[in-house]
């Protein structure tokens, strides 16, 4: 992100002083803490809450895949920085509301990666990755049994549900959720064993998306057209083309491309959007060969 809020530098120390930088996290939980302060913190800060912060939070979290996938090291700890001050925001505004705070949020980690290893942190046995795999599946299933019937003696229902899928969140991106639900659904054999059937499903839908098209019916392209992406997803799993990490790629070659046309016109004297899409597509495969 450009900044992580709009909240102006004045004179608005108040309570808390000037504050200094520092490795601790407690520095970190102490600021959020002033710019939280109804009296003397931050306008802009103080009126949000994690429906308003969500946004941010799903932001932070790509801007680390693409410090990630830029190997930028630089740009990764100051991203990792960015997405660890939505943590302890989130965990602010909870403690505001007595829910819970930033230590409850270690705990809660510890314990569960501390109880998903038994092979480290106890004398469990598990020394393959398969093995481990299916060790940490069982603990999961475990502590989501164990979820459910604590809801339960406090009252509340598990929106989640007890389905195969209820455990794949409704909130990923849309590819990322396809490949989890997809994940799930072999689990129990509901799945083809290798690419080439996926490539017929794959015919076979565009094939009902032309004759959507030609019908021009607009509810049904749209839905032709999800049932499409649905089994390229699926033919990405078969091949071990992560779909998210391909299309990432290919916008990546796209960026690229279209910035040596702009770059030719320009340096040609030539306004891109003067152009006529053959100009455009000459310069497009002189972009490839560049590639």
């Amino acid at each position: 992100m450009q900044h992580l809020h709009p909240c102006p530098t004045d004179n608005r120390s108040g309570y808390y002083g000037a504050m200094e930088p520092s490795k601790n996290i407690a520095r970190l939980i102490e600021i959020m803490a002033a710019l939280r302060d109804p009296q003397s913190g931050c306008p802009w800060d103080v009126k949000q809450d994690f429906q308003s912060i969500k946004p941010y939070t799903i932001e932070e979290a790509y801007e680390v895949a693409d410090a990630i996938e830029r190997d930028d090291p630089d740009d990764l700890c100051d991203e990792l920085g960015d997405l660890l001050l939505q943590v302890v925001f989130h965990a602010r505004m909870a403690e505001e509301a007595g829910a819970f705070d930033f230590g409850d949020v270690v705990h809660a980690i510890t314990r569960k990666m501390i109880r998903r290893h038994p092979h480290v942190f106890e004398n469990a046995s598990a020394d393959t990755p398969e093995g481990v795999k299916l060790q940490w599946e069982e603990i999961k299933a475990a502590e989501k049994a164990e979820r459910t019937e604590r809801r339960r003696l406090h009252g509340k229902s598990d929106e989640e549900g007890t389905g195969l899928l209820d455990g794949v969140p409704r909130a990923l991106p849309a590819l990322t959720e396809a490949i989890k639900l997809q994940h799930k659904a072999a689990k129990v054999g509901f799945d083809w064993s290798e690419a080439t059937p996926v490539l017929a499903k794959i015919e076979e839908e565009l094939a009902e998306l032309r004759g959507a098209l030609e019908m021009e019916d607009k509810a049904r392209v749209r839905d032709e057209f999800g049932d499409l992406v649905f089994a390229l997803v699926n033919l990405g799993r078969h091949v071990d083309a992560d779909p998210e990490m391909a299309l990432r790629g290919t916008n990546a070659k796209f960026r690229k491309r279209f910035s040596y046309i702009e770059k030719s016109l320009s340096e040609n004297g030539e306004d891109i959007k003067e152009a006529s899409l053959e100009r455009m597509e000459t310069l497009w495969g002189k972009a490839k060969v560049h590639d």
